[in-house]
């Protein structure tokens, strides 16, 4: 792909000749406090991007789910989301050891807004409210403790433009099957029909058996 040619922009002055300041509606939609209609997001969100950077400037974006209510309010300026045991690698939780800066989006399915919270993170091996996590028998071994600095609801233009909410536009056959790509780049010796096994019915029925 040729890149010669390209226009760079490289400072906040440049940047604003493109995109001008935003009304002050939007300014003023910022918040500190959770309303009601907020928690009341949080109770029907299913799902969340966590996005966190490390001290030397790494990134990384964690998918979090779990039943519609898994961030608990603990009060107008705190959250906790539960953390299930996955792949070992936490990325995010690693990045916060050493910047507790976290930004998060909250979806619920079919809406076109988002929730967005900003603030900073602990991680939490135990608190009371761990009991209140507990889906299918399994009690979160860490919790992610958000203090909020930051709240609002984002515009639906993405999803609209997307159309990620339309059946009709979705095509997940367009890749190949979970297995296939692991046995591509993460598991070239495996068996393929045994990757195919692991990532069926039991991949997902097992889910809330997993332990670090």
């Amino acid at each position: 792909m040729d890149i010669t040619g390209l226009v760079e922009i490289t400072s906040e002055e440049e940047l604003r000749e493109v995109v001008p300041a935003p009304n002050q509606t939007v300014v003023d939609k910022v918040r500190k406090d959770l309303h009601e209609l907020d928690k009341e997001w949080l109770a029907q969100s299913q799902f969340c991007l966590v996005a966190t950077s490390a001290a030397d400037g790494s990134c990384d974006v964690s998918p979090k789910g779990d039943p519609a209510g898994f961030t608990k309010v603990l009060d107008d300026n705190t959250i906790a989301i539960p953390e299930r045991a996955g792949n070992r690698r936490i990325d995010g939780f690693l990045n916060i050891v050493s910047n507790p800066q976290v930004g998060l989006i909250y979806l619920i399915p079919g809406r076109g807004e988002t929730l967005r919270i900003n603030g900073r993170a602990r991680i939490i091996k135990e608190a009371p409210f761990f009991d209140d996590m507990i889906v299918k028998g399994n009690r979160p071994q860490l919790a992610l403790l958000v203090e909020i600095d930051e709240i609002f609801h984002h515009c639906s233009k993405a999803f609209l433009r997307s159309q990620i909410w339309k059946p009709e536009t979705w095509n997940p056959e367009a890749m190949p099957s979970r297995a296939q790509i692991a046995k591509a780049l993460d598991r070239r010796d495996a068996d393929l029909a045994e990757l195919e096994k692991y990532y069926g019915t039991s991949y997902e029925e097992g889910i809330y058996n997993v332990k670090y």
